[in-house]
C-alpha cells in the first residue's frame, strides 16, 4: 500500500503529495521540522519532540496552524492510517505560499505536513562494526548568527559536511565551531567514553539538543555513569576509549575512528553496547500502543 501524506487537512498518496513552488519552505528554507520514530506501534518520546517542534516554530515566529492537541491527533491518525508499527515520522511546518520576495508577511497561511514512512540510515551490521568519521572543513554556523536550537528547514550547512564525508568514502563527518571545538556530526550528536565516564559537548556550543541525546544521558545516569557536558576538541576524541553518535534516525551508532586514527581499540566498546541495548529496550516499552 502506498503511504499517505497529510498536507493541510487532507491525505494524499505519496506519489501525489505536493506543495506550491511558491511555498517559502521550498524557496527559502523558511520553516521547521521534526523527526519522530514509531517503535512497536508507539511514538517514542512524543511529547519531547512536539515540544521542540513548537519551540522551533516560535523561534522563527512561525505559527503552527493547529493547536497542540489537534496536531497530536493528526500525527496519531496519520500513523494509524498508514498502518506502520515501525516507522519514521517527518513533521514539517512551512511559512506557506507567498511570492518570489523574501518578506514572510506575503505568506498568508503556514502549511503543515506529516509524512509517515520507513527509514534505515545504517545497515544493522554497522552497529556491531562501528563507522569511521572524518573532520569536515565546513564549520557550524556560530550561535550569534543563528541558533541551532531551531530545527529549521535550512540544512545546507549539514549537507555540505555530509557531502565531504561521502566524497571521503565514510558515512559521517565531525563538525567543529569557528574556534575548533567539537559541536556534533552532520545530523547526530556525539559522545565519547573516557575512563568509564561519558563526555559530550556542552549545550552552549552550536548544535541541536537531540532527544536521543537526552535519553542516553538519562540512561547513563540511571546506570551510575558520570556524564559531563563540556568543551571538547578533536584531541579528546582521538584519545577516547569509545565514541558514538546519537540521533532519531541512527539511535546509537558506534564510531571507531576519526581522520584515519583509531578510537580506543578500533571497535565498538562495552559502554556503547550497553547504552544501545538499554535504549532499544526502552524504545519499545514507552508510550501508548496506537494499534491496541
Amino acid at each position: 500500500m502506498e503511504p499517505k501524506v497529510y498536507i493541510d487537512g487532507a491525505l494524499y498518496p505519496k506519489s501525489e503529495a505536493k506543495i506550491s513552488v511558491f511555498d517559502h519552505g521550498l524557496l527559502y528554507g523558511d520553516g521547521v521540522f521534526e523527526g519522530l520514530r514509531v517503535y512497536s506501534g508507539r511514538i517514542f518520546r512524543f511529547k519531547e519532540h512536539i515540544d521542540r517542534f513548537y519551540e522551533s516554530a516560535l523561534g522563527i515566529n512561525l505559527t503552527v496552524p493547529l493547536s497542540r492537541d489537534e496536531l497530536d491527533q493528526v500525527i496519531v491518525d496519520t500513523v494509524r492510517i498508514n498502518g506502520f508499527r515501525e516507522a519514521y515520522i517527518r513533521l514539517v511546518a512551512t511559512r506557506g505560499e507567498g511570492d518570489l520576495g523574501l518578506d514572510p508577511k506575503k505568506c498568508k497561511k503556514s502549511s503543515l505536513i506529516v509524512i509517515v514512512d520507513k527509514i534505515q540510515l545504517y545497515d544493522e551490521k554497522l552497529y556491531q562494526q562501528g563507522i569511521p568519521l572524518i573532520t569536515a572543513a565546513t564549520r557550524r554556523v556560530s550561535p550569534d548568527m543563528f541558533s541551532h536550537k531551531v530545527k529549521s528547514l535550512n540544512y545546507l550547512n549539514s549537507i555540505m559536511a555530509k557531502m565531504e564525508a561521502t566524497l571521503a568514502g565514510v558515512p559521517e563527518s565531525l563538525m567543529l565551531d569557528s574556534q575548533g571545538y567539537v559541536c556534533e556530526c552532520s545530523t547526530e550528536n556525539i559522545f565519547i567514553v573516557k575512563n568509564g565516564e561519558l563526555l559530550t559537548p556542552s549545550p552552549s556550543f552550536s548544535f541541536l539538543l537531540g532527544i536521543t541525546r537526552a535519553v542516553v544521558i538519562e540512561i547513563a545516569r540511571k546506570k551510575d555513569i558520570n556524564v559531563h557536558e563540556l568543551a571538547l576538541t578533536r584531541h579528546e576524541i582521538y584519545v577516547a576509549d569509545e565514541c558514538f553518535l546519537t540521533g532519531t534516525g541512527c539511535e546509537l551508532m558506534p564510531a571507531i575512528s576519526l581522520d584515519g586514527r583509531k578510537i580506543g581499540n578500533g571497535r565498538p566498546g562495552p559502554v556503547t553496547g550497553m547504552l544501545l541495548k538499554e535504549f532499544r529496550s526502552l524504545r519499545t516499552s514507552e508510550g501508548e500502543d496506537l494499534f491496541s
